[in-house]
């Protein structure tokens, strides 16, 4: 099996300013937590605890319920998936069980500006994850 090496990383984050100087459609901010506690990412009241406290964070308001199923036949895949709508667009994470039995990775898709570090911080410490990656997008910039 490969071996995957993730070392402790921290992607360029997108300020207000910058984020509100543009005609953009929102900020994405992908998230990779390693070695995260298993406990928490195969319990799915933890992963609904982990979205409302999140949404806290970042000054998100939620829209409906947090979906969270745990499903699929290919152990790669198998695992915990959850989906929350926010006012202005989408929360989803995916949390592996066997094959990828400590990893979670999550999506924050805004059209409202949010502060990145914080997310990903605070995402670090719930699911007491060792090493961490993330990356932040601006979508819907004009493309010339």
């Amino acid at each position: 099996m490969r071996q995957i090496q993730i070392q402790e990383a921290k992607s360029k984050t997108v300020s207000k300013e910058e984020y509100e100087s543009e005609e953009t459609w929102g900020l994405l901010t992908s998230i990779d937590l390693h070695d995260c506690d298993v406990s928490l990412i195969r319990d799915a009241e933890k992963i609904k605890q982990f979205v409302v406290e999140l949404c806290e964070q970042i000054d998100m308001k939620r829209f409906g319920d947090c979906f969270v199923v745990d499903f699929g036949q290919n152990p790669k895949v198998t695992g915990f998936s959850m989906t929350q709508l926010i006012e202005t667009s989408l929360i989803s994470g995916h949390f592996g069980n066997e094959y990828n039995g400590k990893f979670a990775y999550l999506d924050i898709f805004s059209c409202k500006w949010y502060d990145q570090e914080k997310a990903v911080e605070f995402a670090k410490r719930f699911f007491n994850a060792k090493k961490s990656h993330f990356d932040v997008v601006i979508r819907g910039r004009a493309i010339n």
